[in-house]
């Protein structure tokens, strides 16, 4: 119990502040809890800045809280600050010359992006199988091919062998199967993949032993494909920028944005986020002034990602929803680092124990979590998740886009149609073309033939007798 003593507080969202700083929305709420638990009063300091670590062009929050350090707020009384409530991340660099309190948010850190927008769903044919299944299928096409090809030739020759064993038989190179029946086999494996059909040409054993098995297979693999097709054209055509922070560093094309004056530009700064580091110094434009500058920049057509505290991210989405009545922003499906906030005071302050004591009974009674339905109650339709695990979404019809992968495959198969009949066209001009030259030149003997003998029948004349 502080006994109605009297604390200077700095809180920064205070409205005696200029609007734009970043702070905790709980801070009011927090101070009242503290007064009435504890029994002080307080007074608010003003400041224009929001960031905790002093520099050397501008001091900082920490700097209110060092002894030697004072500021006019009214022309004649000299007043420094007794308690800071802010997201305070507590650090031995400051342990030494600032006290901490426990924790009393527990919080972690995410990267905003852009809702994606709707896409053209073309890669739905290929999504029902890995490419493992893919590329064993076309082995599998390679191979059953290559067997019944081999059959085929081994059938024939064998039926040759017999044919030319047999006795009276002058014709040992005589072939029983025909020479056009070599490529049925292609037609018959592509027609029952394809779902088409097609005869089996062979009457023997094991040529239609491995086409029952070809048969089997491919209604297997045609079952399974269809029915996972269809997942895949309902499903959400929309793929999130990015899932989590090993896409932001192994994506070149994925810029990182922090705040200035935000804790995780300092923190990216260690050697433990080397990683990250360079990928913000690969971006000349990594570092925005504040949470509206950030905001603004991340968009699809930049491919830029945000890197902040969860709730001040979720600000930017209630504050984006209620400005344009649409859902541009959400967050990550992971997480990038869990953060404990505390509360800042003078070092070895008379008032630490205290509040120490203060914040160990706020986090007992559970207040700090139930205050967030005050401060940030998040609209059904933007809550900042991704759309994928919004369970309140409503079901929308189908469009033309979900099926534009079966569009596709449709357009180039009757484009290959296409190639292949005018194809059969010029060919077939060419046979017609030289059956017709071919017949020419088997003419023009048989008219010789029947001038020649027109000559020698004509009589001979007299003189010559």
């Amino acid at each position: 119990m502080l006994n109605g003593q009297h604390i200077r507080v700095i809180w920064t969202r205070w409205s005696g502040n200029p609007k734009g700083l970043v702070g905790p929305l709980k801070g009011a709420v927090i101070l009242e809890f503290l007064t009435r638990r504890l029994n002080f009063t307080y007074e608010m300091v003003r400041v224009t800045e929001d960031k905790p670590e002093p520099s050397e062009k501008e001091r900082g929050l920490f700097s209110y809280l060092w002894n030697q350090v004072e500021f006019i707020l009214v022309s004649i009384q000299k007043i420094k600050s007794d308690l800071l409530v802010h997201d305070t991340i507590a650090t031995f660099q400051y342990n030494s010359i600032i006290d901490f309190t426990l924790p009393w948010i527990y919080d972690d850190f995410a990267f905003l992006i852009p809702v994606p927008d709707e896409s053209a769903n073309i890669n739905a044919v290929v999504k029902p199988f890995q490419w493992p299944v893919w590329l064993g299928l076309g082995i599998s096409i390679v191979c059953v091919i290559a067997v019944l090809n081999l059959i085929h030739h081994y059938l024939e020759y064998r039926l040759v062998v017999e044919k030319s064993l047999r006795p009276n038989n002058n014709s040992p190179t005589e072939k029983i199967v025909n020479k056009g029946e070599t490529g049925k086999q292609y037609v018959y494996v592509f027609g029952t993949l394809l779902s088409q059909g097609g005869p089996c040409r062979s009457k023997r054993l094991p040529y239609r032993l491995v086409a029952g098995v070809w048969t089997l297979a491919a209604f297997i693999f045609v079952q399974a494909y269809t029915s996972t097709l269809f997942t895949y054209v309902v499903t959400p055509i929309s793929e999130p920028l990015i899932d989590s922070v090993y896409d932001v560093v192994n994506n070149g094309d994925i810029n990182l944005l922090v705040r200035e004056t935000g804790f995780m530009n300092t923190l990216l700064s260690a050697s433990l986020f080397g990683k990250l580091r360079t990928k913000m110094d690969s971006f000349p434009n990594s570092n925005c002034g504040s949470m509206s500058a950030c905001a603004e920049a991340v968009k699809s057509e930049y491919r830029n990602v945000f890197l902040d505290a969860n709730v001040y991210l979720k600000d930017v989405i209630k504050t984006d929803f209620k400005k344009t009545g649409k859902c541009n922003y959400q967050l990550t499906k992971e997480e990038f680092r869990t953060i404990m906030s505390s509360l800042a005071l003078q070092k070895n302050s008379r008032y630490t124990q205290s509040i120490q004591q203060g914040v160990l009974n706020l986090q007992e009674i559970g207040l700090v979590n139930y205050w967030d339905t005050w401060f940030r109650p998040m609209p059904p339709q933007c809550t900042g998740k991704p759309q994928s695990g919004n369970k309140t979404q409503k079901l929308s019809p189908l469009t033309l886009k979900n099926v534009t992968g079966a569009f596709l495959v449709l357009s180039v198969g009757f484009s290959l149609s296409l190639l292949a009949f005018l194809g059969e066209k010029i060919v077939s001009r060419r046979e017609q073309f030289r059956n017709r030259k071919d017949n020419k030149l088997r003419q023009v003997p048989n008219n010789l033939i029947e001038v020649s003998s027109k000559k020698t029948e004509e009589p001979i004349p007299s003189s010559l007798k």
